[in-house]
Order: C-alpha cells, then structure tokens, then sequence
C-alpha cells in the first residue's frame, strides 16, 4: 500500500470505518499470519494472533499518531503479542485432544489411519521444516526475532534498529550472523545425512 492510500485509510480507520480496517486486514494480514506462524510454529496460534492483533488495532489505533511509521508500530505490537504468547505457553502443558497440532501443524485426528495423503510428501515437507525450526532456535531469541521480522515481518535494516532501540550497524551485524550460522547449520545437517 502506498504512503498516500495508507494514511487515507489509517484515517478513515480512525474514523470508525469498518472497510477501511478491512483494507488494512488484506495489506498486512499475509505478513503478519507469516511473522506469526514462523514465531510460533503453529497454525492455530497464528490465526489467534492475527484476530487478536485485528481486535488490538481496532482499540489503538485511534492513539496512533501517523507520522509514517505505521508498519513498525503494527509489528512491534506483533511481537509484543508473540512474546506474550510464548510466555504463556511455557507456563501451560500442552493440550491433550484429537485436535491438538503437533508441530508440523497435523492434529491427531489428521494423522489417524485412513488418510488417503500420500506419505512421502508431508514426511519431506515436515523433515525440511523442522530442521530449519531446528536451526532457528539455535540462535539466540534476539537475533531470532530480528531475522524473522526481517524476512516474514518484511521490517528493513532501519525499522529493525527502530524496533530493538540500537544501532543499524548492530541489526545488520545480528542478522547477517544470524543468516550465516543457519547456512552452516543447515549444510551440516546435509552433509550428516550423505
């Protein structure tokens, strides 16, 4: 959305109207669903905090002051919301029920006999997600959380400095370690299974 469209309807969203919340929802819900399952690593816990940062914005966003800072300002809540959320999850034992998810986003019902998926592809697909999730959290959470606002957040250098109040020269040198200890990661883990 560009500048111009943005601030009309971050103003008409002010304003009380209900499309332009929607216009809103359309630009930055893929990002946002992106940053939050990759965060989370699970579907359902990122549709929750898709709805729930819609419900959030619908509440401030009448405080917002747009000085065209509007995506860093939506992502901080965003990750805010994620911290929160993992917090909480640790403190709870995980649910126990036939629609529970695992990981890979299946819940039980999914993987009970009688599926006619074929088996090779979502094993593949799930063996390449866990070893990236693997490599990730490997990392430490602040580069983490840089890295994943970065490419699923689409946050630049400078919003990121914004975001974790420190120099831009310090964000780049994060993720580009980041970046470089999951290659590493991930040609090691290639190189295992030869």
């Amino acid at each position: 959305m560009e500048a111009q469209q943005l601030r009309a309807t971050i103003a008409s969203a002010q304003e009380g109207d209900s499309e332009a919340y929607q216009r809103l929802l359309d630009a930055y819900g893929p990002r946002l669903y992106g940053y939050f399952y990759r965060a989370t690593r699970r579907h359902h816990d990122a549709e929750d905090l898709l709805g729930e940062i819609m419900l959030r914005l619908v509440k401030q966003l009448k405080r917002y002051d747009d000085r065209g800072r509007f995506e860093p300002w939506l992502f901080r809540i965003a990750a805010n919301m994620v911290r929160d959320r993992i917090r909480r999850r640790k403190s709870k034992p995980p649910p126990s029920s036939l629609s529970a998810e695992n990981e890979a986003g299946q819940s039980r019902a999914d993987r009970l006999e009688g599926r006619n998926t074929p088996v090779d592809e979502p094993l593949l697909q799930a063996e390449a997600s866990e070893e990236v999730r693997q490599a990730l959290d490997d990392l430490d959470a602040k580069t983490r959380e840089m890295i994943l606002l970065r490419f699923f957040g689409e946050m630049s250098f400078k919003e990121l400095a914004e975001h974790f109040e420190c120099p831009l020269g310090t964000v780049l040198a994060r993720v580009h370690r980041g970046l470089k200890a999951l290659r590493a990661k991930m040609v090691n883990d290639d190189d295992r299974d030869d």
